[in-house]
């Protein structure tokens, strides 16, 4: 994630017209915390126990375990998408480009509906218009951060996840009913080829804009 902000920042000091769309997984596990989001919540003996890092993000939302998910950031002028000023309308941009190709990897996906409110600390349990859903359950959170005209968007495609792991991290019940997975929808599909699927039919996408 660092390395995400260093290419907002180079793009904003070169003054780039062009996006740049990045793909990494992690190693080891961690969980991300929002740009505002304290982290009272995480038992950090666990996390130190079981060899997963925490780390503060630049872009908003609720935290992130990134374990067996892809995680996508996007980096871009404010106005290179039209009407993408507004953060509402660069949300719909973007998802789209990812509606497109989960699509063409046989994925119907639909940008999420109204905020659901929890007090679990857990991203994926809060649906909101940011994030992408199959089937009514959220496969894909997503959160912004803007600056001197440009912007970072950071989303988490969830692969497949621990539940019970989970609710160690983040100290309180999960609700699995409400997010699914790609190896739930694509059970054959490995992590490793989906990921490179994914990598190639992005690219294809963009380069169609």
């Amino acid at each position: 994630m660092a390395r995400d902000e260093d290419i907002f920042e180079k793009a904003v000091s070169e003054n780039a017209k062009e996006p740049v769309f990045r793909l990494y997984g992690w190693k080891p596990a961690c969980v991300s915390l929002g740009r505002n989001q304290k982290d009272d919540f995480l038992d950090k003996n666990f996390l130190e126990q079981n060899c997963i890092d925490a780390v503060k993000r630049l872009t908003g939302g609720r935290a992130l375990f990134h374990d067996k998910e892809i995680t996508y950031s996007f980096v871009c002028p404010c106005d290179y998408f039209p009407g993408a000023e507004s953060v509402v309308e660069s949300y719909k941009a973007i998802s789209n480009i990812l509606i497109c190709t989960f699509k063409r990897l046989g994925i119907e996906l639909s940008i999420g509906g109204g905020s659901v409110h929890t007090k679990n600390n857990y991203c994926m349990l809060v649906s909101t218009g940011a994030d992408l859903t199959c089937n009514g359950k959220k496969l894909i959170g997503s959160a912004q951060y803007r600056a001197k005209g440009y912007i970072l968007q950071h989303g988490s495609v969830l692969y497949d996840y621990d539940s019970k792991l989970l609710e160690n991290i983040f100290g309180a019940p999960v609700d699995t009913s409400c997010i699914t997975s790609i190896k739930e929808i694509l059970p054959e599909m490995s992590m490793e080829e989906f990921g490179t699927l994914f990598q190639d039919t992005v690219r294809d996408v963009l380069l169609n804009i």
